[in-house]
């Protein structure tokens, strides 16, 4: 067999890497890169700097190349590249975690249409093999729930935070000068990133299509010092966890940060480090974990990606079928909207210490059939004020809503500082 041609789009810091790690194969050959800057000094040895265009169409209407390589990210020209490359017949490869939970259903439709393949390890948990054991090895299971940890920035954020009792501002700047965080991290930080990977994981896991506008997502900037000290004493540690639970096509879907039991294992999944937790019938629990990001990773389940097609690539007119999307015909999933959801709830009240001010509060909760599983007075302030802890029993959100707008309007609290649901 001939070897395959690859068109590649993207030399970052990932393209890279693959393109190294590609050297190591003689049945794939890379004809062309699309660049922003085709002067730019690369840190690649003997590098070939001819097969350099600054017109990523160019790679695409190559006829030689066999499958496009997609590593630019963000949605445009991402879309309309891709959507060439299909039309063309050519198979795809990406890491594009926001192109697919936007576009994804469009485009593996397309796909279909033209017999060729999208592959994208890489897009969910970076060097995590999460997509392929899902459609192979645990194609056998009905998956009814997952929790991950998809984002490595908000990960090493919170692992600092409690370890070395630092504020999130200080060490989201620790984190920006090495290299975890962006300089402008609100992908990250604000649950974004995890959301769009939530969302193909789902659809895939599930197999009902999840709609990315449905994923309810929300970061870590409210997270204080105070919080992650009271998680401790409690048993638990605040984590940034992509949860979602199909029960009979009712899904609840979303991104937020978590209490989580020191007793799971996502608990000790630390800095930058992901960890996807599915659990189904008949495989019960079980957890993957690894490097969710970085070069080398993400190039690891990309070239795994390039290659899964260089081995089918001519033995058959039909390749890869079990890799290719196979719930369109489900149709939307209905998604359970945040306020129905069921949940144990964190929550930490700034108070005025008053006779009668703990009777009142609790007074407050049993109005609306909540109980309380724990409740912990914090040390008095100079100022009088005080922070009540209370951990809740299983509710609906709207009901916390409730008693948050109970509490301020009756003078029991001045603020819900914290409220953080608890896995």
């Amino acid at each position: 067999m001939s070897k395959i041609k690859i068109g590649l789009i993207g030399l970052g810091v990932v393209g890279t890497e693959v393109y190294n790690t590609l050297k190591n194969f003689p049945d794939v050959e890379i004809t062309g890169i699309a660049v922003k800057d085709t002067s730019k000094k690369r840190n690649i040895e003997n590098f070939d700097y001819s097969i350099l265009t600054d017109k990523p169409q160019d790679i695409i209407d190559n006829k030689e190349n066999n499958v496009i390589v997609e590593l630019m990210g963000g949605v445009h020209p991402a879309l309309e590249l891709l959507t060439s490359a299909i039309e063309k017949g050519k198979h795809v490869v990406t890491a594009n975690k926001e192109l697919l939970a936007k576009h994804g259903e469009e485009l593996f439709a397309l796909s279909e249409k033209n017999n060729t393949v999208i592959l994208y390890e890489a897009a969910i948990a970076g060097g995590i093999p999460i997509i392929m054991p899902i459609k192979t090895i645990l194609a056998s299971n009905k998956i009814t729930k997952i929790e991950a940890i998809l984002n490595g920035t908000t990960n090493y954020i919170l692992t600092n935070m409690d370890v070395n009792k630092s504020s999130y501002d200080v060490v989201l700047k620790q984190a920006q000068n090495l290299g975890y965080a962006e300089a402008n991290p609100t992908n990250d930080v604000e649950g974004l990133d995890s959301a769009y990977k939530l969302t193909t994981l789902a659809t895939i896991a599930f197999n009902h299509r999840v709609k990315f506008q449905n994923v309810y997502h929300e970061g870590i900037t409210k997270i204080k010092s105070e919080d992650i000290k009271y998680a401790n004493e409690l048993g638990y540690k605040i984590k940034l966890v992509a949860y979602a639970t199909n029960d009979s096509g009712k899904i609840d879907i979303r991104v937020h940060p978590m209490f989580v039991s020191k007793k799971e294992t996502l608990a000790h999944i630390d800095y930058v480090t992901n960890a996807v937790t599915l659990e189904g019938f008949p495989i019960g629990k079980i957890t993957l974990s690894g490097p969710g990001a970085g070069g080398l990773a993400t190039a690891s389940s990309v070239v795994g990606d390039i290659l899964s097609i260089e081995r089918e690539y001519g033995t058959t007119d039909y390749i890869l079928p079990m890799m290719r999307c196979n719930h369109t015909h489900d149709g939307n999933s209905e998604i359970i909207p945040i306020s129905e959801t069921e949940n144990k709830y964190y929550l930490r009240l700034h108070t005025i210490d008053r006779i009668g001010g703990i009777a009142d509060i609790t007074k407050t909760f049993a109005s609306k059939r909540i109980n309380i599983e724990t409740i912990l007075m914090k040390e008095i302030q100079s100022d009088n004020t005080s922070d009540i802890v209370i951990v809740t029993e299983k509710c609906k959100e709207k009901l916390i809503s409730e008693i948050e707008h109970e509490l301020l309007q009756s003078g029991c609290i001045k603020e819900l500082s914290s409220k953080i649901r608890i896995s």
